[in-house]
């Protein structure tokens, strides 16, 4: 692959100028008009030390209207992104719909440069890569156009690229020692790289392997690539607008079992608690997760709770009996109503990203990532293609959780229909309690099939290893709290 690249390609001052007079203007019509989309655009600069891949940055910044343009780069680590998933901080950079983001170094560099150095084997580097491939047809998938440039020198040119820029007082800062420690591997490094590459290569997210020896060369090329990256994207929305106007998503119904059954069915709703029984063991709990979360802090194993649920099935008050029994600096309560503005601008699980807890604490969601695959399904706000593939991306975003120590637990309080009701019609005849019932409430009521057949759908499809989902009996709200305060000591307890 890397072979291919050595060619020698240069060009003159008046080429570069003329494809430059012909470029600017065209970048900058394509940028205005990609600000009017829903399309992001992602413009990975990866490859050699010394391939002036800094220059190409600037470059594209000057070249771009700098308004709609976030620039990232990614090279030391800062404690709190070290107390959070790898990718919390890839998540948090991603360009906003109608922007371009330029992320200088990203999800690839660190992969690599461990292999390099035998800290991690093949095989756990192919584990990377595919996990890069599943993220960005992730992104793809929602409306991405992501552009990966690769700048590559051969040995020798790395070698007098490398001196020449130290021994000029102008370029001397920009040779870090790590340049010339990394270039005694120049031959892993190739090696390395190539595999990432050629696994990570994809029709929806390509590599372009430019040779960067000619700065002239390497700038012009890297500016076509991302024009013609965008004006293609252009031109298919263009094309899908003329063939149809776009409708809206279709409301979808799961099938069932011929008998009907779900897995809500076996929970048994019956289980109760007497006052006396409740308050002995809600006390007992409370204080045992008090402990536990004291020793988690101290430890650094932090927490995501998450509460799902029917209306009226007493999530808000199973969270305060939960939060009662936890110091306020060690938590955080998440509320997820209807999307802003700037996270509709993003991928559905960027908002959910970004509330990540820090090493040792918790974050309880309210609500959750699941309204993809449940309000957003049953309503029609996601096509079917979207909410399917919603499955694999959640589990996907719930392993990288496990995986980087935080513990996971996800519950679903459970209700009979009599019971709701029973509930809806109190709420409206006390006072205190009428704002919580709605109009929405009593329509999302008349949805109650649909949305079982949803639910059925995404215990199956999300209840993992990593994180089971609890399937909570709440006809009896003590019997609800003590249940949930007791699985999430014995979640923090397995992980302690």
């Amino acid at each position: 692959m890397f072979e291919a690249a050595e060619l020698g390609q240069t060009l003159s001052k008046a080429d570069y100028d003329a494809g430059l007079a012909k470029l600017r203007p065209a970048l900058l019509e394509a940028h205005f008009a990609l600000k009017d989309t829903k399309v992001p655009v992602i413009v990975i600069v990866s490859g050699a030390d010394g391939a002036g891949k800094g220059e190409v940055v600037h470059r594209l910044n000057e070249w771009l209207d700098p308004r709609g343009v976030d620039t990232q780069a990614f090279w030391q680590t800062s404690d709190e992104e070290r107390e959070r998933p790898r990718y919390w901080r890839f998540w948090r950079a991603l360009p906003a719909r109608g922007r371009i983001g330029i992320l200088f170094g990203s999800w690839y560099s660190e992969p690599i440069i461990r292999r390099v150095y035998g800290e991690i084997k093949t095989s756990k580097l192919d584990t990377e890569m595919d996990r890069i491939a599943f993220f960005e047809k992730l992104l793809a998938d929602d409306g991405a156009v992501i552009v990966k440039l690769w700048f590559h020198l051969s040995k020798k040119a790395q070698r007098r690229r490398l001196k020449d820029l130290a021994s000029n007082p102008k370029t001397r800062s920009r040779v870090l020692p790590s340049d010339w420690k990394h270039f005694k591997f120049y031959d892993k490094f190739t090696e390395v790289s190539e595999r990432a590459l050629r696994r990570t290569d994809a029709g929806h997210a390509p590599w372009h392997l430019i040779e960067a020896a000619d700065r002239r060369y390497r700038e012009l090329t890297a500016g076509q690539i991302l024009l013609q990256a965008i004006q293609a994207k252009l031109a298919g929305l263009q094309k899908a607008k003329t063939a149809a106007a776009p409708a809206k998503p279709a409301k979808t119904t799961a099938r069932r079992g011929k008998s009907g059954i779900t897995i809500l069915d076996h929970v048994g709703l019956s289980q109760r608690l007497s006052d006396k029984e409740y308050a002995a063991q809600l006390e007992k709990q409370q204080s045992r997760l008090t402990r536990l979360t004291w020793a988690a802090w101290e430890k650094k194993v932090a927490s995501v709770a998450l509460f799902e649920g029917w209306d009226a099935a007493g999530k808000g008050s199973a969270i305060r009996r939960v939060t009662a029994a936890m110091d306020p600096r060690l938590y955080r309560i998440i509320p997820i109503a209807a999307p802003t503005d700037e996270e509709r601008a993003r991928h559905y699980l960027w908002r959910f990203w970004r509330h990540l807890p820090r090493a040792g604490m918790t974050t309880i969601f309210d609500r959750s990532w699941y309204g993809r695959v449940l309000v957003e399904r049953v309503e029609g706000f996601a096509r079917e293609d979207e909410w399917k593939r919603a499955f694999l991306e959640i589990s996907d975003f719930e392993e990288q959780l496990a995986e980087s120590g935080i513990v996971v637990s996800k519950f679903w309080i459970h209700i009979g229909k009599d019971e709701q009701l029973r509930r809806f019609k109190q709420r409206e005849s006390i006072a205190i309690k009428r704002y919580k019932i709605t109009d929405e409430d009593w329509r999302n009521r008349g949805q109650w099939d649909a949305y079982k057949a949803a639910i059925n759908d995404m215990v199956a499809h999300t209840s993992t290893e990593f994180a089971p989902w609890t399937l909570v009996a709440g006809n009896d709200k003590k019997f609800a709290r003590v249940q949930i305060v007791k699985t999430l000591c014995q979640h923090l307890e397995a992980a302690l």
